[in-house]
């Protein structure tokens, strides 16, 4: 598994920084595959004690002094409970790991007992139906990459939907799935000849459901009663939003019929008024034809 490094902006959507902001403060985090450290140092300014997993010891060695503990190995053939014995966490971050493993589901059931009643998992995955890729595929193109999208080292490639399932199959449930990192369909690593695709298929890929993720970011519980009436308040939040967010368009649409509205009476009135004017213009020449012919024959008796 390759060894990744990142840096954080207050203003990027990265899947970094939207990880960072699912994570609570002053908290007990488990960081799976740590690198370098550059999310726990983040997540120690905020006050958290992270513990951290990492399978290259060069690496795990420049995370080592911002980490309350270290455990240096491979995730799926770790024995957790030797390694960490009674340690419990309200968070465990799996930044770009799943990707990376042949049986994710098997690695996240091993994980789910570490956390604290109530506590979430936090992850990032790639996208496998970004556009860029969609329209790679249409030219027969599958090209592994050093990084992004294909990263030769990726064993599995996920979708909304997949992703989803594999956390059920964990035991888990999303309660918050986020983009990251959206970008246009051509501002990828991916190779696309553009020239070389039908008319208007490149905005019908845009316009596709997904289609411009590049990666996702979840939140994700325990799959258990009280995991399940969260998931299903986050569901009615979201549809009240999406509700709020229609009527609001509804009044918009409405408003703008009633600008048309009036716009057109006052079309109609003006053509009317300009008939009116036409018409008393063609009324004022006949009858001042009619007087001048009237005349004309009075002055030829």
């Amino acid at each position: 598994m390759p060894v990744y490094e990142a840096t954080f902006s207050r203003t990027d959507s990265t899947s970094h920084t939207l990880m960072l902001d699912l994570i609570g403060g002053g908290t007990q985090v488990l960081d799976v595959g740590c690198a370098t450290g550059y999310l726990a140092r983040a997540l120690v300014e905020r006050g958290c004690q992270v513990t951290g997993i990492e399978y290259v010891p060069e690496a795990a060695e420049q995370a080592r002094p911002v980490l309350s503990h270290l455990v240096i190995g491979d995730v799926t053939t770790l024995d957790l409970d030797a390694e960490l014995g009674e340690s419990r966490f309200d968070y465990i971050v799996l930044g770009d790991i799943l990707e990376h493993l042949p049986d994710p589901a098997a690695v996240l059931r091993s994980l789910v007992g570490l956390l604290v009643p109530g506590g979430s998992v936090v992850l990032s995955a790639p996208n496998v139906t970004h556009g860029a890729l969609r329209l790679a595929l249409l030219q027969g193109r599958w090209q592994y990459t050093d990084r992004g999208l294909l990263d030769r080292t990726h064993l599995r490639f996920f979708t909304r939907t997949s992703l989803l399932e594999l956390l059920h199959e964990a035991g888990l449930t999303a309660l918050e799935i986020h983009p990251s990192t959206t970008g246009d369909v051509v501002d990828t690593e991916i190779e696309v000849d553009l020239e070389a695709l039908p008319p208007g298929i490149v905005d019908w890929v845009r316009a596709q459901p997904d289609a411009l993720v590049y990666q996702w970011v979840l939140r994700a519980v325990v799959d258990d009663a009280t995991g399940r009436a969260q998931s299903l308040a986050v569901e009615v939040e979201d549809l009240r939003n999406a509700t709020a967010a229609m009527r609001a368009e509804i009044d918009q649409v409405r408003a703008e019929l009633a600008t048309v509205t009036a716009q057109a009476a006052q079309a109609v009135a003006a053509r009317d008024a300009a008939w009116s004017d036409l018409a008393t213009v063609r009324a004022t020449k006949m009858w001042r034809a009619s007087e001048a012919v009237r005349r004309g024959l009075g002055g030829s008796r």
